[in-house]
């Protein structure tokens, strides 16, 4: 028996820095998914927060809502945040 590599991208990639906003801003998976206005389910949120890779698309869906969810609660932010402050990949 071979034992062969394959140049498949690492899936895991540990816990982004959306996890810890999401914690200073006291917010939940839940917060994020009621303030979308396009589909987003609990689970792409939590894999988002572990570093399980998402496409560019849900990416910027999950930055659009988490400055929704943190302006609602009535907090300002210097600037926007980016899908490149959210994620390290």
């Amino acid at each position: 028996m071979s034992t062969e590599t394959t140049d498949t991208p690492e899936r895991n990639l540990g816990t982004q820095p959306l996890d810890a906003i999401i914690i200073e801003h006291a917010l939940g998976n839940h917060d994020l998914v009621a303030v979308c206005a396009e589909p987003l389910t609990h689970k792409a949120v939590q894999r988002a927060r572990k570093g399980r890779r998402l496409t560019t698309h849900m990416k910027r869906r999950i930055a659009e809502a988490l400055n929704k969810a943190v302006t609602l609660q009535g907090k300002t932010l210097e600037r926007e945040l980016q899908v490149s402050d959210l994620f390290t990949y």
